[in-house]
C-alpha cells in the first residue's frame, strides 16, 4: 500500500507516467526496485528518478495512510479488488483513490454524472435538482464535481431523493472547496454517499487539478448528463472525456437565447441524447439495468393524468400559498412586485405566504426579491 501512495505523491508522476511505470515493472513495489538506467529509459525527469531511487515519500506515505484512517477514510489502489471497475477501464486511471463514506455501496450502484455550469440559471438549477432527485429515487447514484451551481444542485437533488451521491473533489478529501459547501459534505456522508479524490491530503484547489477530477467523474459512470453549459464550459471537456471513455453523453435542451444553453444545445446537435425526464437517462443504460428500473409504459390516458398531476399544487397549502405557488414557474423567476400585482393579496399576506413556502422547501428565494418554484 505505501508504495502506491508514495508513487502517487512522487513529483512528475501523473496518471500517464504511472501507467507507463506499472506496464514496465508490473507493480508499484517493483518500481521502487528499478535501477537508474531502467528509469532513465522511460524518460522521467531527473528529480523524479532521484525521488524513486531514494524512496523519498515512503515514510510520508505511511503517515498519510494513518491520517486518512483518522479522518474515517480509505485509500484504494489500482490492483485492489475494491477499486471501481468502470474507472479501471479508462486510459491511465488514477493509481490511488482517497475515499470516505459508504463508497462501496455507491460504486456498486449504477452511476450517472450530472454536471454543468457554475454560474447557472434558475432553469438549470431546477432541472439538475429534479433529474438528480428522480434518478436517485430509482436507485441511480448521482456523481458530480462538488462545484458551485449545477454540481451542488445535483448533489442536493440526490439527497432530496433519499439516494446516494458521490462528490469527486479537485482537492484532498480533507479540504472542502468551495467553503460554503462544508455542510453539504456532512449531508452527503450522512445520506450514505461518498467523497472521492485522487489527490493526497492537504492538496489545495489548484486550477490544473480539475481536468484530472473530470476524468474521474466520467470514468466512474455509465453516462454523463450535462444540464447547462456555456460555450467554454469545463463540462464540455468532461463530455469529450466521456466520449473517449465510451460513456453515454446526454444533455438537457435550453433556451436558444441563453448563453448557458449554448453548450448543451451544441451537444444535442452533435448527437448527445436529449433528456427531458429521468426515464430518458435510464433508457440509455445497459438493458439489464434499465429494464429493472423503468416502469411499464403508461397508456396515453394514464400519461396525460400523470402530466396533469405534476401541475397540481402540493397538498396542505393554505389558499394564499396555493395562489402564490400557481403563479410561480420553475423556469423563470418572478419578481415580488409581479406577484403582488397578479394576486389578490396584501403585501403582508404575500410576504408571509412566500416565507411559508420557502420554509416548506417548495420555492427558491433569489436575489433581488425574485422567486421561483422548486420542481
Amino acid at each position: 500500500m505505501k508504495e502506491w501512495i508514495s508513487l502517487n505523491m512522487t513529483p512528475g508522476v501523473g496518471p500517464r507516467k504511472a501507467t507507463q511505470l506499472l506496464e514496465r515493472f508490473g507493480s508499484a513495489e517493483n518500481v521502487f526496485h528499478a535501477t537508474r538506467s531502467e528509469l532513465e529509459s522511460l524518460r522521467l525527469r531527473a528529480e523524479t528518478i532521484e525521488s524513486i531511487l531514494k524512496c523519498e515519500f515512503h515514510e510520508k506515505a505511511v503517515d498519510e495512510l494513518n491520517k486518512v484512517k483518522e479522518l474515517g477514510g480509505d485509500v484504494l489502489i489500482l490492483d485492489d479488488g475494491s477499486y471501481p471497475y468502470l474507472l479501471r477501464e479508462i486510459a491511465d486511471p488514477p493509481i490511488t483513490l482517497y475515499v470516505k463514506g459508504d463508497w462501496q455501496a455507491c460504486f456498486d450502484a449504477p452511476c450517472i454524472a450530472v454536471i454543468g455550469s457554475r454560474r447557472c440559471s434558475t432553469y438549470g438549477e431546477n432541472a439538475s435538482e429534479m433529474l438528480a432527485r428522480d434518478l436517485a429515487e430509482h436507485g441511480v447514484c448521482i456523481v458530480s464535481g462538488f462545484a458551485r451551481g449545477i454540481d451542488t444542485a445535483a448533489h442536493r437533488g440526490a439527497l432530496r431523493g433519499k439516494g446516494k451521491t458521490i462528490a469527486v473533489l479537485g482537492t484532498g478529501i480533507d479540504n472542502v472547496y468551495p467553503k460554503e459547501n462544508a455542510k453539504l459534505v456532512d449531508e452527503i456522508l450522512g445520506g450514505g454517499g461518498a467523497i472521492v479524490s485522487q489527490f493526497p491530503l492537504n492538496t489545495p484547489p489548484l486550477k490544473e487539478n480539475f481536468p484530472y477530477r473530470n476524468r474521474i467523474i466520467s470514468g466512474l459512470c455509465l453516462g454523463v448528463l450535462i444540464t447547462e453549459a456555456t460555450e467554454r464550459s469545463g463540462s464540455l471537456i468532461t463530455a469529450r472525456l466521456a466520449m473517449e471513455q465510451n460513456r453515454e453523453v446526454m444533455a438537457v435542451p435550453g433556451n436558444i437565447t441563453s448563453r448557458n444553453s449554448i453548450g448543451t444545445n451544441y451537444l444535442i446537435k452533435s448527437g448527445a441524447k436529449l433528456v427531458q425526464q429521468w426515464q430518458d437517462v435510464v433508457a440509455e443504460l445497459p438493458s439489464e439495468i434499465s429494464s429493472a428500473i423503468l416502469p411499464p409504459k403508461l397508456d396515453e390516458k394514464a400519461a396525460g393524468e400523470t402530466s396533469s398531476q405534476q401541475n397540481l399544487a402540493p397538498a396542505g397549502l393554505s389558499e394564499n400559498e396555493r395562489q402564490i405557488w400557481q403563479r410561480l414557474s420553475a423556469d423563470e423567476p418572478v419578481h415580488i412586485d409581479s406577484l403582488l400585482e397578479s394576486s389578490s393579496l396584501s403585501f403582508g399576506d404575500l410576504n408571509r405566504s412566500l416565507v411559508s413556502l420557502d420554509l416548506k422547501d417548495l420555492i427558491r428565494s433569489l436575489p433581488g426579491n425574485f422567486y421561483a418554484r422548486k420542481i
